[in-house]
This record gives structure tokens, sequence and C-alpha cells, in this order.
């Protein structure tokens, strides 16, 4: 159900995912000088790393977004709630590593960035891994109050 706390958490998860789609992870500025028979000529380039370049981070991308909202209505069955809750972090995880690794072999470009920066893009899937946790801790409580009823009667 909607209502619940949890439900709340998994949705802002999603829609931070979906920032993602939307925002770059990494901008970087390559120099470059050349020599002409003019004088030299200099040159300052700047580029974006985004998800939609690199089809395994898409991928991944897109599994990070559509989890937490497959997770929502999933609300009758904690256990597969909470399952899929933890395959949504491993996919999190696994964005953010990709991620990083993209950025990491950005060194190895002819001639290399001059200068970079992580952007929104690369936040966003950190602050939803926090609110993963949080849906995780109240699919948790639920469980336990569940429990704690079934022991009453």
């Amino acid at each position: 159900m909607i209502q619940r706390k949890q439900s709340i958490y998994l949705f802002i998860a999603a829609l931070l995912n979906a920032g993602v789609f939307y925002f770059s992870l990494y901008t970087y500025h390559i120099f470059t000088s050349a020599a002409t028979t003019t004088g030299t000529t200099n040159t300052d380039t700047f580029f974006e790393v985004k998800v939609n370049d690199h089809y395994p981070l898409l991928l991944i991308a897109v599994v990070m977004t559509i989890l937490p909202l497959i997770t929502i209505f999933m609300f009758r069955n904690r256990k597969r709630q909470t399952r899929l809750s933890f395959v949504c972090i491993l996919a999190i995880a696994s964005f953010i590593s990709m991620a990083l690794n993209r950025v990491a072999h950005l060194s190895t470009l002819n001639p290399p960035p001059t200068h970079g920066s992580y952007w929104i893009g690369s936040i966003l899937p950190a602050i939803s891994f926090v609110f993963i946790i949080l849906a995780i801790l109240g699919i948790s409580r639920d469980e336990k109050l569940v429990k704690s009823v079934d022991r009453l009667r």
C-alpha cells in the first residue's frame, strides 16, 4: 500500500534513480594545444559522462529504477519485498562501482582530461541507497508487528 512509510521510501528511491537519466555523472575538460604556421591554437573542450553513453550502465540504471517500483506492490509478501529491496541495493552498488570504473578509465584518453568533477547524477544513487535501507527497516518493523499480533490471537 502506498500509505506505508517504506512505500514512500521506495518511491523516493525510484525517483532518485530515475534522475540518473537526466543528469550527467561526471563532467571533464580536455585542453589541447596545437602548433600551426600562424602560431599556437588552444582549445578547451567540455565533455560529460552520461548513463546513455554506456550500454551496461544503462541496463543497470533501468533495473535499479524499476525494482523499487515493483517492490512497492509486493506489500502482501514482506519477505519477497525485503529480498527485492536487497537486489535493488545490489543493483545500486554495481551501478556506483561501474560508474566509478568508467570515470577512472578517462585518464587513458589521449589527451587526458585536465579537469573533471562529479555531477548530480553520481550522488543520486548514494542517496537512493539510504532510502532503500530505510525501506528495509520499515518492512522489518511491519513483519515484527504482524508476528506480535499473531501471538496475541
